[in-house]
């Protein structure tokens, strides 16, 4: 999955490259940046020493050190000072400096804390939204798994209308009371089907009944099947597709060469959502891979919200996803 939003320590993250959200000394500090130069060791701030500091906006790279990481990415978000003096410009270029420069040398996979959000006061929603933004936008383009460290729950938050909107729908069409009951006879009354057709079925070595073959020969259209047709009728290419679904390149081709795969729920509704589609074709495609949007799941409300309200933007369904305590979209 390209982007992925995880509760973890960014110290103890495997990666190429993890991002320090520094102050213009690069000289270390509080919060990350003070974890970050402690875990990495004295060499690291021997090294910052040497680079002259860094300003606003911009990023400079040194070794990890004593870090699982290959590289520290240093970046300077901007005070916040009430929205009105280019914060939200200086914090884009913060990201997108740190990404380019993670892209120059070669790194696969980077880490981001969520830059100015702590001791320089950038509000929590405000400067989640724009970190997600950024990013998303740079893996349209480039090809590079991008991992935002949220240290706890309480560190994240997302904006408190779209929280309060998607809660009252959950609240609306949520069956969890009934959830557990309902999924008791679902598995009843498939485990009946199932006796029942097996009392019915012929003896191993027995002929398939002429109808069975029929049927088997008039096998409807697959989920890979379907999935390259509306490609092919959006008008976009597969990797615009696989990119817009948050879905890794070598997924995909396994998907593309593979009549017959069967993806994950998650897999299969990223793709409703890259495609676009409205909710009847969204439940189709969904019903290809075998499943279907449910009531008793907040998982599969949530992502029926935004399609209901025709966002598409698949970062700010894992957003939303993510504050939710869900499972999030992508392969």
């Amino acid at each position: 999955m390209p982007l992925q939003i995880v509760r973890d320590d960014i110290t103890h993250m495997e990666v190429d490259a993890i991002v320090n959200a520094a102050n213009e000394s690069l000289l270390g500090g509080g919060g990350v940046d003070g974890a970050i130069h402690r875990a990495a060791g004295p060499e690291l701030l021997a090294k910052c020493r040497t680079l002259g500091g860094c300003r606003t906006g911009q990023a400079k790279l040194t070794g990890g050190y004593r870090l699982k990481a290959k590289y520290v990415i240093h970046t300077v978000g901007p005070v916040w000072r009430g929205g009105g003096y280019g914060e939200r410009e200086l914090l884009v270029s913060a990201y997108r400096s740190s990404l380019e420069l993670a892209r120059k040398h070669r790194c696969r996979t980077v880490a981001f804390p969520l830059i100015s959000a702590g001791a320089y006061g950038y509000p929590k929603d405000q400067a989640l939204k724009v970190a997600v933004d950024t990013i998303g936008d740079f893996l349209l383009r480039h090809d590079m798994t991008v991992y935002l460290v949220i240290f706890d729950r309480a560190s994240y938050t997302i904006g408190g209308k779209l929280f309060a909107d998607i809660a009252a729908y959950i609240n609306d069409r949520y069956v969890a009371r009934y959830g557990d009951s309902l999924e008791r006879e679902r598995r009843r009354a498939a485990w009946a089907r199932l006796m029942e057709e097996g009392e019915q079925m012929p003896a191993p070595c027995a002929a398939a009944p002429a109808g069975l073959e029929k049927a088997l020969e008039e096998l409807d259209e697959s989920f890979s099947q379907m999935l390259l047709r509306k490609i092919d009728e959006r008008g976009i290419t597969d990797a615009q597709c696989y990119k817009r679904a948050n879905i890794d390149r070598k997924l995909f081709s396994k998907i593309r060469s593979d009549v017959h795969y069967r993806p994950s729920k998650p897999t299969a509704m990223a793709f409703a959502v890259a495609l676009e589609l409205p909710l009847d074709e969204a439940r189709d495609l969904l019903g290809k891979a075998g499943f279907a949007f449910s009531h008793a799941s907040k998982f599969d409300i949530i992502v029926e919200y935004f399609i209901a309200h025709r966002n598409y933007n698949i970062f700010e369904i894992n957003e939303a996803l993510f504050a939710f305590d869900q499972s999030l979209l992508g392969g």
